[in-house]
């Protein structure tokens, strides 16, 4: 008789569940068979189980290799009615709204994420402004309005136990973290998962969301600079960058988009704090570049620069190595920089790891899942969120990237999973915030080749986006997440427009044509106007006079 016996450590995150994991040994493997929501010492035929503080489990085993195997204890449910894969933004949209329109339903969310569904806006916004040490931690920001929350959306306690799942007699929301769907029977309504345990369904929510890109020079630059490379996106991605900032004395952030360029505003602010030193660079030749027309995009480089951030601008990549304990970056027109840590911000590649097994078509322009006005992909399969290249029956097939379009499209998913047939008509908006005293929001297409028309104010102490959460009372820029927004402003038609201070853009609105019709608008400092903007692009007629539709917006009011 021959005995086994090993050490593991388990790290479960307090914010998941707190309770027992059984394991067998399975053919010299380790199988987890369930989850037991209660803390005590257990012993289960192979293995005897001791929680420490609800986080760390240190698991011994003892087995005889010839002994009877035990019978698995499921840990999913064999079959979920609602079946939603991915845990983030759009699923958790998706999950709301089923529920609201059959408040008996069961949904299963599957997610390869170790957390429970949260936004990851604050991620690269307002975690960073926090004062509190543990922020890291806890997770918990202070929203504008000064109003703390966490970043989840709900507690643990709101959701269901997947084991429990099929037993509770008024349904609920079950999330099982840490496990990925690799295959997609569509004919079987069936996946299977990485563990090779299989699920059936009846309607399934494909919101897989977005992998970072990263660099060719820096997948080809070795380990020394991989390590030293960080892709954001997660909150795992959060806790390391914060923990690097602390301790190197250099981060250079590559790419002038939203991420990058609330990442560098972000890490600028504190660099005096720290004694950082924070450089961006990106090829355009200015910060959100492919955007914003150019005079605004050259104002906000300055702006970022103003945040303690050096911008290299029209910075085209052509090497990057390891030397003498920095990370050089080679740029092709000769200019070096040496860094401690790069921060890819480079954008986003949807998730269609699915398309094949499920036979799913993928666009070959903008990629993501092809689906149709009802975000439809075949029977019984929808998308939404970043995965989802849709067809806007006002502005055309697109794919969208924001926070706002997963609420959107999470939420039209779930009503069409329930049987609503409603195309996708709601104008999405997004939002980006270069620290708390300039932000914007913007609605349709806003693309800085299109022409553009814009109509400035300067700015007063009330446009802000702090200032902006703090009269509407709410901390949520997502206009889909409250109905706080909706009719409030009286136009004042007769408000003359003053003329505007060279380089002076405190406040006003951007105007992207295609066609002469407004396709996009960008709200640059003008809150809480998005249901004026989104009734324009509606509209989708041409006007003779731009500047007497900017009144609509009252951006000349005191």
């Amino acid at each position: 008789m021959q005995m086994i016996k090993t050490k593991v450590l388990l790290h479960i995150a307090p914010s998941h569940f707190s309770g027992l994991v059984l394991m067998r040994i399975n053919n010299g493997y380790l199988q987890l068979l369930t989850l037991v929501r209660f803390a005590f010492q257990i012993e289960y035929t192979y293995c005897t189980l001791l929680v420490v503080k609800g986080i760390l489990f240190f698991l011994e085993f003892r087995s005889t290799i010839n002994s009877a195997p035990t019978p698995v204890v499921p840990v999913l449910p064999e079959h979920a009615p609602y079946l939603l894969i991915g845990g983030g933004t759009a699923s958790f949209a998706a999950a709301r709204s089923i529920r609201a329109r059959d408040p008996r339903a069961r949904v299963l969310i599957i997610t390869d994420e170790q957390d429970l569904p949260y936004m990851r806006p604050p991620l690269s916004k307002e975690l960073w402004f926090s004062d509190d040490p543990a922020v890291t931690e806890t997770l918990r920001f202070k929203q504008w309005n000064g109003k703390e929350r966490s970043i989840y959306f709900q507690p643990p306690s709101f959701y269901v136990d997947p084991v429990e799942l099929t037993k509770v007699e008024n349904g609920g929301v079950a999330v099982m973290t840490g496990k990925k769907v690799v295959h997609m029977d569509v004919r079987g309504n069936k996946v299977r998962l990485c563990d090779g345990s299989e699920i059936t369904y009846d309607k399934c929510l494909i919101a897989t969301g977005g992998i970072p890109r990263n660099m060719q020079v820096i997948e080809r630059a070795g380990e020394e600079v991989t390590k030293r490379t960080t892709l954001f996106r997660k909150i795992d991605d959060f806790k390391s960058l914060e923990k690097i900032s602390r301790t190197v004395k250099s981060i250079t952030i590559i790419g002038g988009g939203f991420l990058g360029s609330e990442l560098a505003c972000a890490l600028g602010r504190k660099s005096a704090d720290v004694g950082l030193e924070v450089m961006q660079m990106f090829p355009e030749k200015g910060n959100m570049g492919k955007v914003l027309p150019e005079y605004l995009s050259n104002w906000t480089t300055e702006k970022v620069r103003r945040e303690g951030v050096q911008v290299l601008t029209e910075a085209l990549v052509k090497n990057v190595n390891f030397k003498e304990g920095k990370v050089e970056i080679k740029l092709k027109d000769g200019r070096v920089v040496k860094t401690d840590h790069i921060v890819a911000a480079v954008g986003l590649e949807p998730n269609v790891d699915l398309a094949t097994s499920g036979g799913l078509e993928v666009d070959s322009d903008f990629g993501g899942y092809r689906v149709n006005a009802e975000l439809q992909a075949r029977s019984n399969i929808w998308v939404a969120g970043d995965a989802a290249c849709f067809y806007d029956i006002k502005l055309g097939r697109r794919r969208v990237e924001h926070h706002d379009h997963a609420v959107v499209s999470g939420r039209l998913a779930g009503e069409n999973m329930t049987g609503a047939s409603k195309p996708y008509w709601h104008q999405s908006m997004f939002w980006s915030d270069l620290g708390p005293d300039v932000g914007y929001e913007a609605i349709g297409i806003v693309d800085s080749s299109l022409p553009t028309v814009g109509v400035f104010a300067k700015a007063t102490a009330k446009d802000t986006p702090k200032a902006a959460t703090e009269q509407s009372g709410t901390g949520i820029r997502s206009e889909s997440e409250t109905e706080a927004v909706a009719g409030k402003m009286s136009p004042t038609l007769s408000t003359p427009i003053p003329p505007v201070a060279k380089d002076d853009y405190g406040k006003g609105v951007i105007f992207y044509l295609r066609d002469n019709v407004v396709v996009g608008i960008i709200l640059w400092n003008v809150f809480n106007r998005m249901p004026i903007a989104r009734k324009i692009i509606k509209d989708g007629e041409q006007h003779a006079d731009l500047n007497e539709v900017a009144k609509l917006f009252n951006i000349h009011e005191d």
